[in-house]
């Protein structure tokens, strides 16, 4: 095998994912990014237009990281990549604190000042961005993205590609459904079902 993680995705996710894990002594070979993105990315050879991933398994390299922002977008890339072959690794940052009982998924991201509390469950392919805190017993779901500054009180349940917008809030025991957006500086106080949208404080549901 090709030594090297190849990164999906040139632009600022990307960034701070590939430092992540450069600081964890890890090697990115190569981005894939589309046919707009820069010719580098924070030092890193970019390869434009996902036909690259299969040409780099072919190579040999077997381990990738999507770092894309978008929910959906990076479950599609993700089950790509797997189709191919690879297996998807964690960005984690070094100043993450991550409690040993919390069980992780593949393909996540936890960025640095981020706090995962005990027995806490992140799925496969989830964001724990910059500063947020999930607290104990909390169930973040598949290729959601909690966003920086977010703050999750125990037992707190976020459904499959859900995304909190930054500096939300959420009380205990709150279920938060699939497909759910959480507009910035959300103070959630009571369960929202799949696919609403909601914002304010407390967040009422607009759609």
């Amino acid at each position: 095998m090709t030594d090297g993680i190849i990164v999906v995705g040139a632009g600022g996710h990307a960034k701070v994912c590939i430092e992540l894990l450069e600081a964890n002594n890890e090697h990115v070979a190569y981005c894939v990014g589309g046919q707009d993105s820069p010719n580098e990315c924070v030092g890193i050879p970019v390869l434009k237009g996902d036909e690259n991933l299969e040409r780099l398994r072919d190579a040999g390299y077997s381990r990738i990281f999507v770092a894309i922002g978008s929910n959906p977008l990076r479950q599609r890339l993700a089950a790509t990549a797997i189709e191919l072959g690879f297996r998807l690794v964690n960005a984690i940052s070094p100043q993450a604190i991550i409690s040993p009982t919390a069980r992780l998924g593949t393909g996540i991201a936890v960025m640095a000042g981020a706090t995962i509390n005990a027995e806490a469950t992140i799925a496969d392919l989830a964001i724990i961005n910059t500063g947020a805190t999930v607290d104990h017993d909390c169930k973040i779901g598949h290729a959601a993205h909690i966003a920086p500054q977010c703050g999750l009180a125990g037992g707190v349940t976020v459904g499959a590609l859900s995304f909190l917008g930054i500096g939300s809030k959420v009380i205990p025991e709150i279920t938060i459904g699939d497909h759910v957006t959480v507009g910035a500086g959300g103070v959630v106080i009571s369960n929202i079902g799949h696919g609403a949208t909601a914002v304010g404080m407390p967040a009422r549901v607009i759609k």
